[in-house]
């Protein structure tokens, strides 16, 4: 038995250089210190793209709406405990700048340097088809 699976909505942030946000889990939480694409776990209730948009404001202070998220890929993981579902959206455009309202360390990364970066194994799968799109 997998346990319970756990939808965790993730966004690429793509500047107009082509660059991706990465952002580092802090300290304190489970795989603290690898880099990630923002978003969170999906509330009851919510969209994944609500969830986003609602992260993304928390996280980063930035303003997403809808309709600039585009669905991209999707990354589904065993973990000990729980299985993740986690699908990946594409924002290129967002109002405000991004900032790290939660003491984060944020990188904007080139797609060819994203696998540097090491990342939860529930996102390495999303790298190369990332690196495809940009």
């Amino acid at each position: 038995m997998a346990g319970p699976i756990v939808l965790v909505a993730a966004c690429a942030l793509v500047d107009a250089d082509g660059r991706v946000l990465l952002a580092q889990r802090p300290e304190g939480k489970s795989m603290a210190g690898l880099w990630e694409f923002p978003g969170g776990k999906v509330e009851d209730g919510e969209t994944p793209e609500q969830t986003l948009i609602r992260e993304l404001a928390e996280e980063l202070g930035i303003n997403v709406t809808e309709a600039c998220l585009a669905p991209l890929s999707f990354a589904s993981h065993a973990y000990e405990k729980f299985h993740l579902l986690m699908p990946l959206y594409v924002c290129r455009r967002w109002e405000g700048a991004v900032s790290a309202r939660e003491g984060q360390a944020l990188a904007w990364v080139r797609p060819a340097r994203i696998a540097d970066y090491p990342m939860p194994p529930a996102d390495e799968p999303l790298i190369p088809v990332l690196r495809d799109l940009l």
